[in-house]
């Protein structure tokens, strides 16, 4: 991938655009995740509903039709709440979806808003039981005295109807607001993680949960940072990481301790004295981290940059990749706006070769760990006609050399971010969140996304 035209990716479009033209803030998506598959895509809103969206099979008369993703189904997940003890609203935003491994022909997937995470079952109906000997047709019992006969019940066909329940709702564990859901490759346990603590959950058991992780001193005036992430390891169960608001990043071994208070390993850049600023705190706060499909590295994002990580080196990333550099000289008023506090999302491909994440102005970048090349992209209304081709955008510093098509760093839309993006586990079809839209982008020519 590159800044000219021909190494770019040729990404046809699929967009989910509401009707109105005003954004209301329930509908921002605050969440974005494909199954394991990549059959599915659910989506969270700040208004507490979930969106499942279904990938079309191929058609041989239509063949673009193939990787088009139609609504499945919508839900309620979270309803506002009050915690009465703090005197505090609880919002019904959902922060985070994880599913589970399919396991029958019926979907799992775990919804978090700040403090209660819940277990959905989603299961397709297409068949009707009738001919019940005590029950009529609506369900209603009948008189026993004018039951005259036995009948066998039969299975009739249906109109498919898509049914969403809960199954589980995990509630009381968390003081502080919860940032981070992670289902363990053991596919029985999970956890959850806030702003100072992480908890282990039993898929099973809603009562209780264990707490691994603990950071909260004993006087807050003493806190220095707060857990920003966290995610179990792909394949190794008892390995999971967290990233702190420090910008380091701490493996954990359950193996050995109850309680994950010490790491077994600790990544942390060593500070550039001579670039120290105000804002250096701010900036390299982790707003999120994967483990790589392989479970050798860990994708991380900070304000201004992506880096990779080696497992088996702590000293420094492998490769650190600007995201927007040209934001530098903006810091001030990005810190005024509060802009410099969002928090946005990573994502690898399904080879680990190319990683993704979001920036301003509707833009999201994606940089190729082979050839070392980047492009810069944009999600939005002009080029979400099916089949458009992106061009590839680019950013001039301030003061810079402009050149035509050019956009220059002044004019950016701070308003308009791409924070939530997920690739598909093996295709090259990506999730784009921008506000209130979903935007999806599939790759019909190359499908080594270079």
């Amino acid at each position: 991938m590159g800044e000219d035209t021909d190494a770019t990716p040729t990404l046809n479009h699929r967009g989910f655009l509401p009707d109105h033209n005003y954004v209301t803030e329930a509908d921002i998506i605050s969440t974005v995740e494909f199954n394991h598959t990549g059959e599915l895509l659910a989506t969270g809103d700040k208004g507490g509903r979930v969106v499942i969206f279904q990938r079309e099979p191929e058609s041989k008369t239509e063949p673009f039709s193939q990787g088009e993703y139609n609504v499945y189904s919508t839900f309620q997940s979270h309803e506002p709440e009050f915690d009465y003890l703090k005197s505090l609203e609880i919002e019904e935003k959902i922060n985070k979806i994880r599913w589970l491994p399919q396991q029958n022909a019926a979907h799992f997937l775990l919804s978090t808003n700040d403090k209660t995470i819940k277990l959905w079952k989603v299961s397709e109906r297409d068949k009707r039981p009738e001919g019940y000997n005590l029950k009529d047709e609506e369900g209603r019992i009948k008189d026993i005295s004018t039951v005259t006969s036995l009948q066998v019940p039969v299975l009739k066909p249906m109109d498919l109807m898509v049914e969403v329940s809960p199954r589980r709702v995990f509630a009381n564990a968390h003081t502080y607001h919860v940032n981070s859901i992670s289902v363990n490759s053991d596919y029985e346990t999970y956890m959850s993680a806030d702003d100072l603590r992480i908890n282990l959950w039993h898929l099973d058991i809603t009562d209780r949960s264990f707490n691994i992780v603990d950071i909260k001193p004993a006087n807050m005036e003493d806190l220095t940072e707060v857990i920003t992430a966290a995610e179990f390891h792909p394949h190794h169960c008892n390995l999971f990481v967290y990233s702190s608001s420090k910008g380091t990043l701490r493996l954990c071994d359950m193996r050995e301790a109850a309680l994950c208070d010490k790491h077994s390993k600790l990544f942390e850049e060593p500070e550039d004295p001579s670039a120290r600023s105000f804002f250096s705190e701010i900036i390299s706060s982790v707003s999120d981290v994967k483990f790589s499909h392989s479970g050798r590295y860990l994708l991380t994002r900070d304000y201004l940059t992506a880096k990779v990580w080696d497992l088996n080196m702590e000293s420094k990333p492998l490769e650190t990749y600007q995201v927007h550099d040209y934001l530098r000289s903006k810091l001030c008023s990005l810190y005024e706006n509060d802009c410099i506090f969002d928090k946005f999302e990573c994502a690898w491909n399904g080879s680990d070769s190319v990683i993704m994440t979001g920036a301003y102005n509707n833009f999201f970048r994606m940089f190729d760990r082979n050839t070392k090349r980047d492009v810069t992209l944009e999600a939005s209304r002009e080029s979400s006609k099916p089949r458009a081709v992106l061009k590839p955008r680019r950013v001039c510093a301030a003061g810079g050399k402009r050149r035509k098509d050019d956009i220059s760093v002044d004019s950016l839309d701070f308003t308009k971010k791409i924070l939530h993006t997920a690739w598909h586990p093996t295709e090259n079809i990506i999730a784009i969140a921008a506000t209130n839209n979903l935007y999806i982008f599939q790759d019909k020519l190359n499908s080594e996304m270079h």
